[in-house]
């Protein structure tokens, strides 16, 4: 019990976090309807702020793009998922794809970061007063606490860690379905089509062949 407690305490740290930073935003969001912040530099005078997607010379594009890659991975990724207990499934082709994403699972996942972190770097200086910030630090901050279980789940051996680390995936869902939109229900709902595409290639391997008379 006492292991049990110990493993959630970063979890619950990190997700407390999250919520706040959720909470902040939709103060930004009810107090500034259009989530545009003036800031001000310390000198007095007023800096406006980029474009929606711009910053200097036009690069926000390219970080948009990123974080939708990072988006894309992250799904890829959580897609392991649903073949972490089908490699020994009665399906070759879920079998073949199971292996392969566990080979590159950690290496998605940790791209995925990089990613993700990069985007955020980005917007950080050039959009700090937009109030998708928020939803993105809250999203940041789960990803990298799911990176940090990750990293250590080989190490501390218990089923806890494995739970937690799929925990706060689910928790990261909503959360980016909040910052990201479009481009991140799409992930989930390719993720969810991996997931209905293993049960039917599992029931076709397990149908018994017809023989003919």
């Amino acid at each position: 019990m006492k292991t049990k407690r110990t493993v959630w305490i970063p979890a619950i740290i990190a997700t407390a976090v999250a919520l706040l930073l959720l909470a902040y935003y939709y103060y930004m969001v009810l107090s500034h309807g259009s989530g545009e912040v003036r800031l001000h530099a310390p000198g007095g005078a007023g800096r406006m702020l980029p474009p929606e997607g711009e910053g200097p010379r036009g690069g926000g594009e390219i970080f948009k793009t990123l974080g939708t890659i990072a988006v894309f991975l992250g799904a890829v990724s959580f897609s392991w998922f649903w073949f972490k207990k089908k490699l020994r499934s009665p399906s070759m082709l879920v079998r073949k794809i199971g292996k392969l994403l566990h080979a590159v699972h950690k290496l998605l996942g940790w791209a995925t970061l990089a990613i993700t972190a990069t985007h955020g770097i980005y917007f950080l200086i050039t959009k700090l007063g937009d109030k998708n910030m928020y939803t993105g630090l809250a999203a940041l901050v789960v990803l990298l606490m799911i990176a940090g279980y990750g990293l250590f789940i080989h190490k501390i051996r218990n089923k806890w860690m494995r739970t937690v680390h799929r925990s706060l995936g689910l928790l990261w869902v909503p959360i980016l379905l909040l910052h990201a939109g479009g481009s991140a229900i799409v992930a989930v709902i390719g993720s969810l089509a991996v997931g209905v595409l293993v049960w039917l290639l599992e029931k076709i391997a397990r149908s018994p062949i017809p023989v003919e008379r």
